[in-house]
């Protein structure tokens, strides 16, 4: 388990991620879909299209790091938004 500061927010984007979209791809969904800014060291999290994977993006102090996981089996449960919302914050 990830131990946070209470500062740290973390933002759930949506929309279902092409899950070939590496660091810059991310970074980028992050500052024009989700309109926040990848360096305030909060961390989002995207879902691919099959729903079996899963993306978290963050940055350090030197530099993003991207935490990826497949389930071998069944699919994420996603919580259910109004379609017009781009991000949820948990």
């Amino acid at each position: 388990m990830l131990g946070l500061p209470p500062i740290v927010r973390i933002y759930f984007a949506t929309a279902l991620v092409d899950m070939r979209n590496g660091v810059d791809g991310l970074r980028t969904i992050v500052e024009q879909v989700l309109q926040r800014n990848p360096k305030d060291g909060h961390l989002f999290v995207f879902v691919g299209k099959r729903r079996d994977m899963l993306k978290i993006l963050f940055r350090e102090k030197n530099g993003y790091v991207v935490y990826f996981k497949r389930l071998e089996q069944g699919r994420f449960q996603l919580p259910v938004v109004d379609e017009k919302r781009t991000k949820v914050e948990l």
